[in-house]
């Protein structure tokens, strides 16, 4: 209420003025009172327009436009003479069309004027997206020791966290708590430095796409699960890494001729086959282990297949291996 007040007398002020000063600009009383209620309601205007308007556009804007007025003032200056008696309209013009190009133009580049420029890489820091987060191990690998230097986690993923567990499907909202839970638990821990940051980049919708350009102006690594945003930002020069890929490399290697002891849990698809299963979830076939279902058993690797899927062992019981039958 306050404001429209002000903005009643400034109008009102305007008038006055107006009316006062009409006979210096030989205008009538009248014509003087409204130009000058005019000008003060195009101030009104502009403080609306103002308020309204991104704070980083404008600004942008009035610097631009008073670059273009001072190159409009130089350049109308430089065509005066040509004018002849129109100098003072020459140069009037032109330093308002330079005010108006230098201003518009400005407005409509802000974005790129203010994106993070690419800056050297910085050593150890790292991009997680939701899905890093979602997944869980990340935080049991900074705890162990092996996730060094910051973490970043941009509020945007935050946001999609957020919508995860707002969402109406059970198994979804499990999923946003977990990735909290994960959140809190890098937050807590002493091995990680979590930096969540408020950059955001207005002109790009997809999530993906900002985490890749969040990642290339950090010159930061971007973890992920996700293999085609994965496989976008290695075209897009941004180093990668994969925490299924990790955990993969990390299982133990089995080379043939070594033993172990596993459980015989289904059938094969290959009659008298065997399937069990590794502690970290590598599939070992079993040939001849169909007779032994349920139970558990020593066998000795006979050959390793390393496929996109994962690793799988091929094995024989321990009994029926022809090396140790012969001896």
């Amino acid at each position: 209420m306050a404001l429209v007040v002000a903005r009643v007398l400034l109008i009102g002020a305007g008038t006055a003025a107006g009316f006062g000063l009409a006979s210096s600009m030989d205008l009538r009383p009248l014509a003087g009172a409204a130009a000058g209620a005019g000008a003060a309601a195009v101030a009104v205007a502009l403080e609306i327009a103002a308020g309204s308007a991104p704070l980083r556009p404008m600004l942008c804007a009035a610097g631009g436009a008073v670059a273009g007025l001072l190159a409009g003032l130089a350049l109308g200056t430089a065509l005066a003479p040509l004018a002849a008696d129109a100098t003072a309209v020459v140069r009037g013009a032109v330093a308002l069309l330079g005010a108006w190009v230098g201003g518009v133009a400005a407005a409509r580049r802000a974005p790129e004027l203010w994106r993070p420029v690419a800056s050297a890489p910085e050593e150890g820091t790292r991009v997680v997206d939701t899905s890093v987060l979602v997944d869980g191990r990340i935080a049991d690998i900074a705890e162990a020791g092996f996730l060094d230097g910051a973490v970043i986690v941009p509020r945007f993923v935050v946001r999609e966290l957020q919508q995860l567990t707002d969402g109406g499907d059970a198994l979804r909202r499990n999923r946003g708590r977990r990735g909290f839970d994960v959140l809190d638990r890098l937050r807590r821990s002493p091995a990680v430095r979590l930096d969540l940051v408020d950059i955001d980049f207005p002109d790009i919708a997809d999530v993906d796409a900002k985490l890749v350009a969040l990642a290339r102006a950090r010159g930061a690594r971007l973890l992920t699960n996700d293999i085609g945003l994965g496989r976008v930002a290695a075209v897009a020069g941004v180093s990668v890494g994969n925490l299924n890929e990790l955990a993969s490399a990390l299982k133990p290697v089995a080379l043939p001729g070594e033993s172990m002891q596993v459980q015989v849990l289904r059938e094969g698809k290959e009659p008298g086959q065997g399937v069990a299963y590794l502690a970290d979830g590598t599939m070992v076939v079993v040939e001849g282990a169909k007779r032994f279902l349920g139970q558990p058993l020593e066998v000795v690797v006979t050959s390793v297949l390393q496929t996109s899927a994962g690793r799988m062992i091929f094995a024989r019981p321990r009994g029926d291996d022809p090396e140790v039958r012969d001896a």
